[in-house]
């Protein structure tokens, strides 16, 4: 019986390689690719780097879209953050609980990920490798090909189904030894190691902390932290401005989530709005739209919608000020 396994995907050379060091021992292997929250919900993930650059060693795929569970984990992370809204730890530990779930789902015999130890500082470091298997409940079912030869046996290894011979002793952030076996394995193209999650963003990171203080808050409001321009109005209601056509339509696309939404009569940005909006707070939406979008003289109609119906129109005719516009930039 050809036995299977899972291997935690991300669309990055490690994870590529992994995958292909398992396959090559005649092992089946099923990649979990999980979609994070900065992820557009309305994309199709066929359609995803990730999952073209899969094709390379014929992985392939099954996906998780991070949701409101997710979200949870961001808000609330056992292991707190890095440098900005990033908790590495309990990232990998929550992909690796559904990566577990899917193994035993898909009745494969263990879970491998692209991990070198050394190579993170928060969640690569041998003590926090092991602690990581033992939070996700995979202990002993874990095999990282790429620093195999650097941790104890796993199962898989122990019962013959992994060759431990043919796999490998990298460490440390180097990736010569990763670029070498791309090319054996035909490897030409992956996602940059660089590229990073979205929580590790310093700008986007500010945006995520004040989703996570005023909550409630789902995956969406982290996804919609990546669009447009946010400002505060007060401690109970945020605005999104879009800044551009392509923004206008991922916010008119999610409308009907929205607390209220404003939309001009000219060309101009809308606006998405969470939180409890006040009659007081009406001119500044007009004065945003003054400002961002081309009111004329006999065109600066303002429609505002509050939880989808169309409460008042407003006049767009006095733009709002720098100073102003900087209190409250998020």
């Amino acid at each position: 019986m050809i036995k299977k396994a899972v291997a935690l995907y991300s669309g990055g050379l490690d994870s590529l390689l992994a995958a292909a060091i398992i396959k090559k021992q005649g092992i089946e292997v099923i990649g979990l690719h999980c979609i994070l929250p900065s992820v557009d919900p309305a994309i199709n993930p066929d359609s995803l780097k990730a999952s073209q650059l899969a094709s390379q060693i014929n992985l392939p795929l099954v996906f998780y879209r991070c949701d409101d569970e997710y979200a949870n984990v961001i808000a609330h992370p056992k292991h707190g953050y890095g440098k900005n809204a990033n908790p590495c730890i309990d990232c990998k530990i929550f992909f690796l609980q559904k990566a577990k779930e899917y193994m035993e789902k898909l009745n494969a015999s263990f879970v491998i990920t692209g991990e070198v130890v050394g190579q993170r500082p928060m969640s690569q470091y041998k003590s926090m490798l092991k602690h990581i298997e033992k939070e996700c409940g995979l202990e002993g079912l874990l095999v990282r090909p790429l620093s195999a030869k650097l941790l104890p046996p796993t199962y898989p290894e122990q019962e013959g189904i992994v060759d431990r011979n043919k796999l490998y002793a990298i460490a440390g952030r180097s990736r010569d030894k990763q670029f070498e076996l791309a090319q054996e394995f035909g490897i030409t193209q992956f996602q940059s190691p660089a590229g990073g999650c979205f929580l590790t963003m310093p700008q986007l990171a500010s945006r995520v902390k004040d989703v996570i203080a005023h909550p409630p808050f789902n995956a969406l409001d982290l996804f919609l932290a990546n669009v447009g321009r946010h400002y505060r109005l007060h401690e109970h209601a945020k605005i999104i401005v879009a800044r551009n056509e392509n923004e206008c339509t991922i916010l008119q696309r999610y409308k009907q989530t929205a607390d209220f939404f404003v939309e001009p009569s000219f060309k101009g940005p809308v606006i998405y709005g969470k939180g409890t909006i006040l009659q007081s707070d009406y001119p500044v939406l007009a004065q945003m739209l003054a400002r961002y979008g081309k009111p004329a003289p006999d065109e600066n109609s303002v429609a505002l919608f509050i939880m989808g119906q169309h409460t008042a129109t407003l006049t767009a005719d006095n733009p709002v000020d720098d100073t102003t516009l900087s209190k409250m930039r998020i």
